[in-house]
């Protein structure tokens, strides 16, 4: 029997590694499509050294092209592509007199129109391959709620919950379904960095920016990767076949809907 093919964007590392390994383990094979390839391979190769079923795609998910690409190679290493998790984004601390045209254009190119990208290219494969398929985008607890000094980055987060809002509108006859996902604060290296940044801009220690972040969560705890995965895990696989347009809050208790 074939496996099932699912494609992740940003996941040499972090919450998108975690989703990597979670869907192998739910019998998925998997494409580690990072712009950075050494990584990419490294984790590919610790999949199938563990019996599971990965390859390696070099990706800049900015370049509609190059997406195009990436998900045509996966497709024709791996087999039956019906899931697409976009995953990689940015988040640059952006004070409101900080932001340029220049970050601007590289925040919601990374962030939103990657997005656009990923679903352009996983649809035209599953059409060609006659099934539907699974789109799942990663947005945010900031995409929920207005994040202070995260106007670029939020702002992005609540454009994909749109364009996801969007996607499940005009998919929905050709049997695909469009969800995303909304993690709070996540042990990651790029969150470290985000509560870094803004402590240096307010001039406290790295502690207090993190905990800007993370008083308010209900659970009373940050998230491990693997949490968020569980996450993403469900809207991967059939138990969610009858569930699109949603954001799936994933978040410790941050925001209630």
């Amino acid at each position: 029997m074939t496996k099932e093919v699912a494609f992740i964007t940003g996941s040499a590392q972090g919450i998108g590694e975690a989703i990597a390994r979670r869907l192998v383990s739910d019998g998925f094979a998997v494409a580690i499509a990072d712009l950075n390839l050494e990584l990419a391979e490294q984790v590919a190769a610790s999949i199938r050294e563990s019996g599971g079923e990965a390859t390696a795609v070099k990706l800049d998910v900015s370049d509609r092209e190059g997406f195009e690409s990436a998900v045509r190679q996966a497709a024709r290493e791996l087999g039956d592509l019906t899931v697409l998790v976009n995953n990689a984004g940015i988040a640059p601390t952006t004070p409101i007199d900080t932001i340029t045209p220049e970050l601007f254009d590289k925040v919601y190119h990374v962030n939103v129109a990657s997005c656009i990208w990923g679903m352009q290219a996983a649809v035209s494969v599953f059409k060609e391959m006659g099934h539907g398929g699974k789109i799942i985008n990663a947005a945010s607890q900031a995409g929920v709620v207005g994040n202070a000094n995260l106007m670029l980055y939020s702002s992005t987060k609540f454009a994909i919950r749109g364009l996801t809002q969007v996607a499940a509108k005009d998919l929905a006859k050709d049997g695909i379904t469009a969800n995303a996902f909304a993690p709070g604060i996540v042990k990651t290296p790029m969150m470290m960095d985000i509560a870094h940044q803004v402590a240096v801009n307010a001039g406290k220690d790295d502690e207090w920016g993190m905990s800007t972040f993370s008083k308010d969560i209900t659970l009373g705890r940050l998230s491990e990767a693997s949490e968020v995965a569980g996450g993403v895990s469900f809207l991967a696989g059939h138990d969610s076949d009858y569930m699109t347009g949603q954001t799936l809050i994933i978040d410790g208790g941050m925001q209630f809907q």
